[in-house]
């Protein structure tokens, strides 16, 4: 089994097009680039950040293998799976493994709205079939399934199921999950809204949203309450929340795309259906990003960077 240790920030990246629509390796990098060095931890391809739903499996794996490639095991490469048969997902976990994933996150069948004893053999499965360790990713908010404490429990025979992206927008359950498992399954925070307090209850880590645009304060903030500086995280998470809230939304894609060019580390385009934001939904997004560029604050010394470790 591959192993790494779950913690840090991990990014949930987007996907970068060029305007033929095709990927965007060159703005990829450079978003990848801003993300090590600021000290991110490890990097999630294909998710619904990533856009997965409308990427061919070819491109899908491009991005893998470039990822793989690009970051030369600095940190690990997860792809997500988000499948709608047992039989794809399985298959989808072979073909990661074989273009050089370090890891997967899963989420139970889509369409499909399974029942608990159906969600845990899918996820079963998929854990049998693989060597590599597992998030599974718990949004019940989003995708209508949610993976119970019980559910948990039954999982938890399986080594390789390793972590959860706790995004039930029920920041008890950071504590619950503790509660009921102590540290067998590592716990990140999924919902960058409730990112700081669920930190502060125990979480790990952290699968970021707007860390796309934001690196560096994301990073801090997670380092802060890691080293207990309470205060500081809290000056900096208060100035981040109103854009942390752009995670949040059903266009948190193009939100997220467009905060991206406002700090220089990204391109806004989508692929069809999806659609560059306009109008007044265009200017209110961006005054939230532009008010806060306007006031972005001063980190502390060492509470970011990929060489540089925080000072307890």
């Amino acid at each position: 089994m591959i192993n790494f240790e779950w913690k840090g920030v991990f990014p949930a990246v987007t996907t970068k097009f060029t305007d033929n629509d095709e990927l965007d390796f060159n703005a990829f990098d450079i978003n990848l680039d801003a993300q090590l060095e600021a000290g991110a931890e490890g990097f999630i391809l294909g998710g619904s950040l990533g856009e997965a739903s409308v990427l061919s499996d070819d491109e899908k794996f491009a991005l893998l293998r470039h990822t793989v490639e690009y970051v030369q095991g600095k940190v690990p490469v997860l792809l997500n799976i988000a499948e709608q048969t047992t039989k794809a997902a399985v298959a989808y976990a072979q073909k990661a493994y074989d273009n050089g994933a370090d890891g997967l996150m899963v989420l139970p069948p889509m369409r499909y709205n399974s029942d608990p004893r159906e969600t845990v053999a899918y996820l079963a499965a998929i854990a049998k079939s693989t060597k590599l360790p597992i998030m599974i990713y718990n949004n019940p908010v989003d995708y209508k399934i949610e993976v119970t404490l019980d559910m948990f429990e039954e999982l938890a025979a399986y080594d390789n199921i390793q972590a959860v992206k706790e995004s039930t927008r029920d920041v008890s359950n950071v504590t619950r999950m503790i509660n009921r498992f102590g540290d067998r399954f590592k716990i990140f925070t999924g919902v960058d809204p409730l990112a700081m307090e669920s930190l502060v209850m125990g979480a790990d880590g952290w699968v970021a949203g707007l860390v796309d645009a934001f690196p560096k304060e994301t990073v801090a903030i997670y380092r802060l309450v890691k080293a207990n500086r309470i205060a500081e995280a809290l000056e900096i998470y208060r100035w981040f929340l109103p854009v942390l809230e752009l995670d949040i939304h059903a266009k948190l894609v193009q939100y997220i795309k467009l905060a991206e060019v406002a700090t220089g580390i990204g391109t806004e385009n989508v692929r069809a259906p999806r659609l560059p934001l306009i109008g007044t939904e265009r200017e209110r997004v961006l005054k939230v990003i532009n008010d806060a560029l306007a006031k972005r604050p001063q980190l502390p010394v060492g509470s970011w960077g990929a060489v540089t470790e925080m000072a307890v």
